[in-house]
């Protein structure tokens, strides 16, 4: 009560800022007319104060409601706290580095669905693999794009909705799908998966018997539109016939196609 706002505009008129009288800004015209109705949470974890900036601006200016972290501890913490529907993850990050952090994500029920988008100034395919291996949907390299970033993450939340909005529960053999609460059973036995492997077996699942190209779940199981490096796939494919027991041999290989499930149609 009292007290003065002012209101400051950009060079280009295109961001408007209300501050009080000797305080800091209270908001941002650009921050709340791109705003949803119900807008998607993003956490983004990141150390370094200028990448954090950019990538929570971009987001807040596509219509996202964003949450920061500056180390790998405060990120694992509200991320189990705050539920976000999705998470930029940095991999070298003080405190926790950002592969422990998703390790333990996905190792957690609660939080094992949440989307992962590593974000790292590491280009090597072979930390990609690692990255993915972990669970992560994504991984995006240093430097990029704002409008990738923002891109990546619609593309997860997506893939993410579809799944939502499939049908419940259905049967394929001996297999359950139950897209609801993010499980696949067999023998009434739930399957200890990660997001990527239960969105790959659930994929190879509503396929069967066909066959499924390597080109294909890059495309609909990771939001790859490029050819990229199948070893990405064979790897997650190994490790799911791991846990797959004594049902491993129904996940077959068709030599120059990609995989397949011989479990028949679906029976709900």
């Amino acid at each position: 009560p009292g007290r003065s706002v002012f209101l400051f505009s950009d060079r280009n008129h295109r961001r408007l800022t209300f501050c009080l009288e000797g305080g800091s800004a209270l908001l941002s015209v650009d921050e709340v007319t791109a705003a949803k109705s119900n807008p998607s949470t993003v956490l983004v974890v990141e150390d370094e104060p200028d990448v954090l900036e950019l990538v929570r601006y971009n987001l807040v200016k596509a219509g996202f409601r964003v949450l920061q972290a500056r180390d790998g501890l405060a990120g694992l913490k509200a991320a189990r706290t705050k539920m976000p529907d999705a998470i930029i993850l940095d991999l070298m990050l003080p405190g926790m580095a950002g592969q422990e952090v998703c390790r333990a994500l996905k190792a957690q029920e609660s939080t094992a669905a949440i989307p992962v988008i590593m974000l790292t100034a590491k280009a090597q395919a072979e930390e990609r693999v690692a990255g993915l291996e972990l669970g992560a949907e994504d991984y995006v390299t240093k430097p990029f794009s704002p409008r990738e970033i923002i891109l990546r993450v619609e593309n997860v939340l997506r893939r993410l909705r579809a799944g939502d909005s499939a049908a419940r529960c259905s049967k394929f053999g001996p297999f359950e799908l139950d897209r609801e609460k993010f499980e696949i059973r067999t023998d009434g036995a739930k399957l200890d998966l990660t997001s990527l492997e239960f969105k790959l077996l659930a994929m190879l699942l509503e396929n069967a018997p066909r066959p499924v190209s390597r080109e294909t779940l890059l495309r609909d199981v990771w939001g790859y539109r490029a050819t990229t490096d199948s070893r990405t796939v064979d790897t997650h494919v190994r490790r799911l016939r791991a846990k797959l027991g004594s049902r491993a041999d129904l996940l077959e290989t068709v030599r120059g196609e990609g995989y397949r499930f011989a479990t028949g149609e679906a029976a709900g």
